[in-house]
């Protein structure tokens, strides 16, 4: 990670992190396991605002219980493969779901 910018990374993680698309529902999970799970998004997220291949404005990333689900587009089955190996690497995950499309 370029330490450079640390303004830029620090509005980056909180963006990340206020957009996650994760909901606590009673009964659904604890609030341990939903920090856990705001944490695994955060890093995948940021992992592909990293890499040069996936673009990440363009895939959505969900996680429950260390379950992360890949949604969105992408431009080639090289981009689809990446976003899911990036998140494999991601602490924490335990299967990833990577329901992306690729556009012709």
């Amino acid at each position: 990670m370029n330490l450079r910018h640390p303004a830029l990374i620090a509005f980056s993680a909180l963006v990340l992190l206020s957009a996650t698309g994760c909901a606590v529902v009673r009964e659904q999970q604890t609030v341990g396991a939903y920090v856990d799970d705001t944490a695994i998004t955060t890093a995948v997220k940021s992992s592909f605002v990293e890499n040069k291949v996936v673009d990440a404005a363009a895939i959505s990333v969900e996680t429950l219980n260390g379950t992360v689900m890949l949604s969105g587009f992408a431009k080639s089955t090289n981009e689809k493969t990446s976003a899911e190996t990036l998140t494999w690497k991601v602490k924490g995950v335990k299967q990833v779901k990577n329901e992306i499309a690729v556009r012709p």
